[in-house]
C-alpha cells in the first residue's frame, strides 16, 4: 500500500510503534518499483525479479511458520509459478487458496524442500463439507502483522484468524449460522503445485483423542514430524471427531497408519472436527510440532499460551522487542515501512528447535533453514549475530555439531535428510560464521573445538584439490578457501595452536592463484553470475587485491565498469526471458543490482581503493531504488532476508565484511539511528545535514572525537555511544586511510 511520503522529521517510533511499519506482504509481488535512473539503470538483473516472501504468521527465527496456501512458488503463497530468471508468469489470475499450511522457506528459489505441511481447512456443509478440501478456494481481506495472519474465505464467509507458538500456531476460525461447520487437517498434505515441488510421506500414523483432539507422526523428506491438536469452540454435546480419507469420513475408525506411500498409491488423510455453529461462533484450533516424539508435542502444546488473544500477544511482544534492537529517526514514513520491513525478513531464518534435532538424541542448540548461506553469510548471519548474541552462540554451536556428527559444515541445511546440501555453491562458508563470532566475543563457544572441526573441513570435498594443487575448479572455491583458511588461522592463533595458524595463513595467500593477469578471475564455470561478479568480493588482503589489478587508479576503473558509468541503461529481461536475451545481459558484465548475492558487498569495494565518494553513489542508488514499502518492493529473491539484510546494514552506514574484525563505513539514510548490541550500552549513529541529495560523508566522529578510519572494529561498536557523520552534496576525500589487509 503506497502513503504519502511524509517526512517524520525527528519522530521516533516506540516499540509498540513499530510494528505497524512491518508489512509483510512486501516481496510477495513482482517489482513495480518506478524505472531506475542513473548509475542504478545500467544494473543487470539475471535472478527472477519477485522477493518470493510470504505474509505468513511467524516469531523471530521461529521454528513454525502459517499462512495460506495456494501453491505458488516456492512458499506456496501467491499467484506465481516457478521463476528461475525474468519476470515471473503467474499461474492464478486471482490469488485462491486450499487451506492454512505449516512450515515455509522464506524468500528463496528453487530450495527443492517446500514444506507446506497438516493443511488446515475450514469448511461448511452449505459451501461443500468435507468433500471441498483441497479445492481452491478465494480469500479477501487479507491483513498481515508480526506474528499474526488473517482473512475472509468466500463464499462462506469463514474469518480466519491466524498466530504462531514457540512450537506450533494456534488458529481462530469465526463461522457463519451452518448444519454443519468443521475443521478438515490434512497431515498428508507437503510440498507446492510445480513440477517436482510435491512431498509425499514415506509413511505415517494418526489417531482420535477423543471429539476434540489428535495425534500423528508423518514421515516428510526422511524425517517423522510429530503433531498434537485440541479443537475447542464446537458445542460439546453435538461435536464430532473423525478420521477421513480422500474426502470420506472414515465411520469408527479411530486410528489409521500407512506404510510405503509412493505418488500412484498416495490418497489424502487427516482428521476432521465438526458441529452446528451459530453466527459468529468461534472454534480454536491448538497445533504442536516435535521432530522427537508425540509426548513432545503433547507437551509442547501444553507449555504454549493457551488462548489465541495470548498468543498473540506473546507473538507481538516477541517481534517488538526484535524490532526494538534498532530505532531510527528521520527520513520517509516510506523509507521507515521498508526498513523496519527488511529487518522483520533479516529475523525469519534460522528456524530455531532447540531440543528437537531429529539428527542426534541429545539435548542442545539446532537450527535448520539455511536456506542458503550461500545467501546468508554476508550480511543476514553477520546481523543475527551483531543483535542477538544469545541466539548467534546457539547457532554456532549448532553448525559445530552438524560438522562433528555429519562430517562437514553444511552449505544448504533444511528440515530433511539426504545430501543434498548445496556444495556446489559454495566452500568453508560455515568458517565465516564462526570467525565472525569470535570477533564479536560471543560467549559460550567452544574455541578449540571450533578450530579443529574447521580445520577437519576444509580438506573434504573441493578443499583437497586446493591443498594439493593451490587453486580448484570452479574458481570461486579457491577464493572460498582461502579465506576459510584465513578466518581458521585467526581463530587458532587466539587458543595458541601457532602451527595450524601458520599453516593456514600460508594456504590463505591461495586467493591470487584465482586471478587472471587482467586483474579478473579466471575462466570457470560460475553459480548463478559470472567472472565480474564474483571478482570484487571483499577479500582478506584488498591491498594486494588492488595492486594485482594495477594499483588504485586501475581498480576503480575496473568498479566503473562493473557499476556501469557512463553505460546505456539496460532492459531488464521479461516473462519467459530467451537464452539469447539472458546472454546478451549477462555479457555486459554487469552489477547484478541487489537482485542477487553474489556481488552485493562490492559498491564497498571502492572504499579499499580510497573512492569513499564512489562507493556512497552505489549505495545510495541501491537503498532508494531497488527497494520500497509496495509488494512488488523487492527486486530479486530475499533469499532468507540476504538482501533485506544487505538494505538494513547500509541504511544505517555500516557494513560488515564477513569473517573480519572490519565495520566499513558508509552512507546512512536517517537522520539519527540508534543500536543495540546485546546488553550493551546502545550505539547512536547521526547523519548531520543528511538528505537524498547529501549522500557523501565530509567527516566522521566517534564519541567526539575525529574518526579518520573508513571503518570500525567490533569494539567501538559494541562499547556504544555517538558515531556522527557530517553529510556533504559534494563528493570529498574525508579520509587517506584504508581498512586493513592481512598478506
Amino acid at each position: 500500500m503506497v502513503q504519502k511520503e511524509e517526512d517524520l522529521g525527528s519522530q521516533r517510533s516506540t516499540q509498540s510503534d513499530l510494528i505497524d511499519l512491518v508489512d509483510p506482504f512486501i516481496g510477495t509481488e513482482p517489482v513495480d518499483l518506478p524505472a531506475r535512473t542513473g548509475v542504478a539503470a545500467t544494473w543487470f538483473w539475471p535472478k527472477p525479479q519477485i522477493g518470493n516472501t510470504h505474509p505468513g504468521a511467524c516469531l523471530p527465527f521461529g521454528m513454525v511458520s502459517v499462512m495460506p496456501y495456494s501453491g505458488g512458488y516456492p512458499t506456496g503463497y501467491g499467484c506465481y509459478g516457478k521463476s528461475l530468471q525474468g519476470y515471473p508468469s503467474r499461474f492464478k489470475k486471482e490469488l485462491q487458496v486450499s487451506g492454512f499450511t505449516h512450515f515455509q522457506q522464506t524468500g528463496v528459489g528453487a530450495i527443492r524442500k517446500y514444506y507446506n505441511y497438516c493443511r488446515v481447512t475450514p469448511f461448511t456443509e452449505e459451501c461443500g463439507g468435507l468433500s471441498s478440501v483441497g479445492k481452491p478456494f478465494s480469500i479477501t481481506n487479507e491483513k498481515a502483522t508480526p506474528g499474526f495472519y488473517a482473512c475472509v474465505i468466500q463464499p462462506s464467509g469463514i474469518r480466519a484468524e491466524i498466530t504462531v507458538t514457540p512450537r506450533g500456531a494456534i488458529h481462530r476460525y469465526t463461522f457463519p449460522e451452518s448444519n454443519c461447520s468443521g475443521l478438515a487437517i490434512d497431515f498428508s498434505h507437503g510440498g507446492i503445485d510445480i513440477e517436482d515441488g510435491r512431498t509425499i510421506p514415506l509413511r505415517a500414523e494418526c489417531s482420535l483423542e477423543g471429539n476434540n483432539g489428535a495425534e500423528a507422526s508423518v514421515t516428510m523428506e526422511g524425517l517423522p514430524i510429530r503433531m498434537s491438536l485440541e479443537v475447542a469452540g464446537f458445542d460439546a454435546g453435538s461435536a464430532a471427531g473423525s478420521l477421513w480419507e480422500n474426502g470420506e469420513f472414515l465411520s469408527g475408525e479411530k486410528e489409521k497408519a500407512y506404510e510405503y506411500m509412493r505418488e500412484s498409491t498416495y490418497v489424502p488423510f487427516g482428521v476432521s472436527f465438526c458441529g452446528p455453529t451459530k453466527e459468529g461462533q468461534v472454534v480454536e484450533l491448538k497445533v504442536a510440532f516435535s521432530f522427537r516424539s508425540r509426548k513432545r508435542a503433547y507437551e509442547n502444546r501444553l507449555s504454549a499460551a493457551q488462548g489465541f488473544s495470548a498468543a498473540k500477544r506473546i507473538a507481538e511482544k516477541s517481534w517488538e522487542k526484535g524490532l526494538g534492537r534498532i530505532q531510527v529517526e528521520g527520513g520517509t514514513q516510506a523509507q521507515q515501512r521498508t526498513f523496519y520491513t527488511a529487518l522483520y525478513h533479516s529475523l525469519l531464518k534460522p528456524s530455531e528447535a532447540n531440543n528437537e534435532s531429529p539428527f542426534w538424541p541429545w539435548d542442545g542448540p539446532f537450527f535448520f533453514d539455511f536456506s542458503t548461506l550461500w545467501d546468508m553469510y554476508k550480511t543476514q548471519l553477520p546481523l543475527v549475530l551483531t543483535l542477538f548474541p544469545d541466539q548467534g552462540t546457539e547457532i554456532v554451536n549448532a553448525l559445530l555439531t552438524v560438522v562433528e556428527m555429519e562430517g562437514n559444515f553444511p552449505i544448504g541445511y533444511r528440515l530433511a535428510r539426504g545430501y543434498d546440501r548445496f556444495s556446489h555453491q559454495a566452500s568453508a562458508l560455515g568458517h565465516v560464521v564462526i570467525a565472525d563470532a569470535f570477533h564479536r566475543r560471543l560467549p559460550g563457544i567452544d574455541w578449540e573445538r571450533a578450530v579443529t572441526m574447521m580445520t577437519k573441513d576444509l580438506g573434504r570435498a573441493y578443499g583437497e584439490a586446493f591443498f594439493q594443487d593451490g587453486i580448484v575448479h570452479p574458481i570461486t572455491h579457491t577464493l572460498d578457501l582461502a579465506y576459510g583458511c584465513f578466518c581458521t588461522a585467526l581463530i587458532a592463533c587466539e587458543v595458541g595452536d601457532t602451527a595450524a595458524s601458520k599453516r593456514m595463513l600460508e594456504y590463505a595467500t591461495q586467493w591470487k592463484n584465482a586471478f587472471d593477469q587482467n586483474g579478473l578471475l579466471r575462466e570457470s564455470t560460475y553459480y548463478e553470475g559470472s567472472k565480474y561478479n564474483y571478482s570484487f568480493r571483499l577479500l582478506h588482503d584488498m591491498a594486494s587485491r588492488i595492486k594485482l589489478a594495477g594499483g588504485d587508479v586501475s581498480f576503480v576503473k575496473m568498479l566503473d565498469a562493473f557499476f556501469g558509468y557512463d553505460a546505456a541503461p539496460v532492459q531488464q529481461p521479461g516473462v519467459f526471458p530467451c537464452r539469447e536475451e539472458m546472454a546478451a545481459g549477462e555479457s555486459l558484465g554487469r552489477f547484478e543490482g541487489l537482485n542477487n548475492e553474489p556481488d552485493m558487498e562490492s559498491p564497498y569495494a571502492y572504499i579499499y581503493a580510497g573512492r569513499h565518494d564512489k562507493a556512497c553513489e552505489v549505495i545510495r542508488a541501491g537503498v532508494t531504488q531497488c527497494y520500497g514499502d509496495t509488494p512488488g518492493g523487492m527486486v530479486g529473491n530475499d533469499d532468507s532476508g540476504g538482501m533485506s539484510s544487505w538494505y538494513v546494514w547500509s541504511a544505517l552506514g555500516i557494513f560488515p565484511v564477513a569473517g573480519q574484525d572490519v565495520f566499513l563505513i558508509g552512507s546512512p539514510l536517517f537522520d539519527r539511528t540508534q543500536i543495540r548490541f546485546g546488553q550493551s550500552r546502545p550505539l547512536v549513529i547521526e547523519a548531520l545535514g543528511g538528505s537524498d541529495s547529501r549522500q557523501y560523508v565530509r567527516g566522521v566522529s566517534l564519541n567526539g572525537v575525529p574518526h579518520q578510519r573508513p571503518y570500525l572494529c567490533w569494539e567501538e561498536l559494541a562499547s556504544g555511544g555517538m558515531l556522527s557523520f557530517e553529510m556533504t552534496s559534494s563528493p570529498t576525500v574525508w579520509t587517506r586511510e584504508r581498512p586493513p589487509s592481512c598478506p
